[in-house]
């Protein structure tokens, strides 16, 4: 059963990530090393708290920092009021709580596939069925959207159209506007998960598909955990009041809000304007990384595999030339101190792709890491 194999790597791949010995050659964070751990700490020290900013925060979330969202995402064209916005913690929360205060079981939700959303399951363990979409596939996806939604309608259609995570695609400006024109006239609300937008390299990506919304179709989910500190478990939805009410109630029935702490350091340095200056800062270290991977993968990987040169990100999306993405090759690289981030976790059978990452391990750790894998892959070819 592909659904038990996939799970099982999943899980092999949660265990070995506190492996201090393992070098993580998919994982999809940003390395220790671009943390910033010591601004973060100043932050926590001259910051004054008053008891009550300790407590229980409101059901959406601290306000002062929904008003600093509110200002942040109008430099990306979005117009959310700080009562049409909720704070959650980290992206995945956003989907485990539209999963289930927005749908009912069995309902279908179609998404771009490879898609992050076969490793992490938040609609499947709620009892959704799941629909990929291609965009390699002949039709283009508002094409086979409109096909689908004639048969059975579905609920939503979940994209990350900025930095795909895995593919690290982005959407042309004129994609964007057809899905949106599609979904408006299917009346199918769309998940815009947009986690990885601040970390273009050398140009700005064409703005969110929720800039371009004026019917409140679009559900945007934003996050600090790919810029700022995954550990700080802040992130945020972006959508129609009504919708957002019905979501704030159910996360209070979670977990009482998002951590004060966090909520307070994250207001403060978008406020500051702090954020904008770490991720001038991190942008760069991120393209610094991207270049001496592909300098690697020119090496070792000439003939073995082909890959697109990302724009931004954390991702590179390395097709085999045989398909040999297997659990074999996971099980031999895991033997080798190296744990993947095979294809067939994001796409049932996928066995040509690997999610590499270069945000995570050190140079040094790249370097021993993609030599090692590409004699693995030349021993199994």
């Amino acid at each position: 059963n592909y659904r038990n194999a996939n799970l099982k790597t999943i899980q092999d791949i949660n265990q070995h990530e506190t492996d201090s010995a393992i070098i993580r050659l998919g994982t999809g964070e940003l390395s220790p090393t671009l943390l910033p751990t010591k601004k973060i700490e100043k932050s926590l020290q001259s910051t004054s708290f008053d008891a009550h900013s300790l407590g229980y925060s409101e059901p959406k979330g601290d306000k002062r920092l929904r008003q600093s969202i509110s200002v942040y995402l109008e430099t990306k064209g979005i117009n959310a009021s700080p009562g049409s916005l909720m704070i959650v913690s980290g992206g995945l929360q956003a989907l485990q709580l539209i999963s289930v205060g927005l749908l009912q079981k069995g309902s279908m939700v179609l998404h771009e596939s490879p898609s992050y959303l076969n490793s992490v399951h938040p609609f499947q363990s709620a009892g959704m069925h799941l629909v990929g979409l291609s965009k390699q596939g002949r039709e283009s996806i508002p094409t086979q959207i409109k096909r689908i939604n004639g048969r059975k309608k579905a609920s939503l259609f979940y994209t990350v159209p900025t930095f795909n995570n895995p593919t690290n695609t982005t959407w042309t400006k004129e994609e964007r506007l057809n899905l949106l024109s599609t979904c408006k006239k299917e009346q199918i609300p769309i998940i815009e998960d947009d986690v990885y937008s601040d970390l273009w390299f050398e140009k700005r990506p064409p703005l969110p598909i929720k800039s371009i919304d004026t019917d409140g179709l679009v559900l945007h989910i934003g996050s600090m955990s790919k810029t700022l500190s995954p550990g700080l478990r802040i992130g945020w939805i972006a959508g129609p009041i009504t919708v957002i009410e019905r979501l704030a109630d159910i996360k209070m029935q979670m977990d009482y809000g998002s951590s004060a702490l966090s909520q307070h350091l994250v207001a403060d340095w978008l406020e500051s304007g702090q954020y904008t200056k770490h991720l001038e800062w991190l942008r760069h270290q991120l393209i610094v990384r991207r270049d001496f991977t592909l300098s690697l993968l020119n090496q070792y990987f000439k003939g073995l595999a082909e890959w697109q040169i990302p724009q931004g990100g954390f991702y590179i999306w390395v097709k085999l030339c045989k398909p040999i993405v297997n659990q074999n090759l996971f099980k031999q690289a895991i033997k080798e101190n190296l744990l993947l981030n095979p294809g067939y976790i994001y796409e049932p059978n996928n066995n040509t792709h690997l999610r590499l990452s270069y945000s995570y391990a050190s140079e040094e750790q790249l370097a021993y890491g993609i030599q090692t894998l590409s004699k693995i892959i030349r021993r199994l070819i």
